[in-house]
């Protein structure tokens, strides 16, 4: 079993930065690829960034450019860097991981709100 912990989210204006971050524990051997998802009121959960262990990267369209995601493998942890922040990215962030190098829904974190005020 892995557990994931999320950082706390928080209340940004729009324009602005948020760092989150998520430590892995447990059977981290189990794991390859690491991500975040979000969930917006009403809406379905969506893929935001996805990272290998290699440290290759996929993000969606709606946040690259913008958002960058990091891992630090001895650590365990991954990072998800938030820039130029808008309210349509207003959702709970879930840190999620997979076995294979693109899963990242095998496990997932308890999730955080990141709310950004316009």
């Amino acid at each position: 079993q892995v557990t994931l912990v999320e950082s706390r989210g928080g209340l940004v204006q729009a324009g602005g930065s948020l760092r989150l971050s998520c430590a892995a524990s447990g059977r981290v051997s189990d794991i390859d690829g690491m991500g975040w998802h979000r969930q917006a009121p009403g809406k379905q959960r969506e893929l935001v960034a996805t990272i290998t262990s290699g440290g290759s990267t996929n993000y969606a369209d709606s946040v690259k450019g913008r958002f960058i995601i990091s891992r630090d493998n001895a650590k365990y942890t991954v990072y998800l860097q938030m820039n130029s922040l808008k309210p349509e990215d207003t959702a709970v962030y879930y840190c999620g991981a997979g076995f294979s190098s693109w899963s990242a829904d095998d496990y997932w974190g308890r999730g955080t709100q990141v709310t950004v005020s316009s």
